[in-house]
């Protein structure tokens, strides 16, 4: 018995297939991976960047003796048009002059006119600041610290456990919630 032919059907492999399946599964793996390096690479740039202001607030007051966005000396540094109270607490008027006072004494760089909405983004694209902190997250802190809003709660808990004690209330490093609940956190961390 002769089989006929059938001309223009072909199917795949099974080798074929798996090759497909294999690929997909690296390509899969491959976006996840990036996406963790992504996320982790913003996570040290937010420190980076706490810790590079922070060098610059404690250069600034190795200086000029005051804190910047504090400091209470008229044209100081040069070309500064706003003053502080001078008590070495930067309150809600004055934390915005505090990148200002860093720019014009040569610290960092950029361009700060010294209001309250002109402060620098941190690496998930929110504000941050530095301001005196007295009750934060149900608890007594007295210190000036850097704010950063708007950070992801998986990166603050992250962070608090690296740095600090892991729990959201207690310690140098705190946040505005409970770190289980998924909400971005306000995070405080002691200069």
């Amino acid at each position: 018995m002769i089989r006929p032919r059938v001309r223009g059907k072909h199917g795949f492999t099974l080798v074929e297939l798996a090759l497909v399946l294999v690929i997909v599964g690296l390509l899969i793996t491959g976006v996840l991976k990036g996406e963790a390096l992504i996320e982790n690479a913003k996570v040290k740039k937010l420190v980076n960047q706490k810790d590079s202001i922070a060098a610059a607030y404690y250069t600034f007051f190795d200086r000029y003796g005051m804190l910047p966005g504090d400091e209470d000396r008229v044209g100081t540094p040069t070309g500064d048009t706003h003053e502080g109270d001078g008590d070495g607490q930067i309150d809600a008027a004055e934390y915005g002059y505090v990148f200002e006072d860093l720019v014009l004494a040569e610290i960092i760089n950029g361009s700060y006119d010294g209001t309250q909405t002109d402060v620098p983004n941190h690496a998930f694209g929110d504000f941050m600041r530095i301001q005196w902190v007295g009750n934060f997250a149900g608890s007594t802190v007295n210190a000036n610290c850097m704010y950063f809003d708007g950070v992801p709660a998986q990166v603050a808990l992250q962070i608090d456990t690296k740095y600090d004690d892991g729990v959201y209330n207690s310690g140098s490093i705190r946040a505005n919630t409970v770190y289980t609940n998924q909400a971005p956190k306000q995070m405080i961390w002691r200069m």
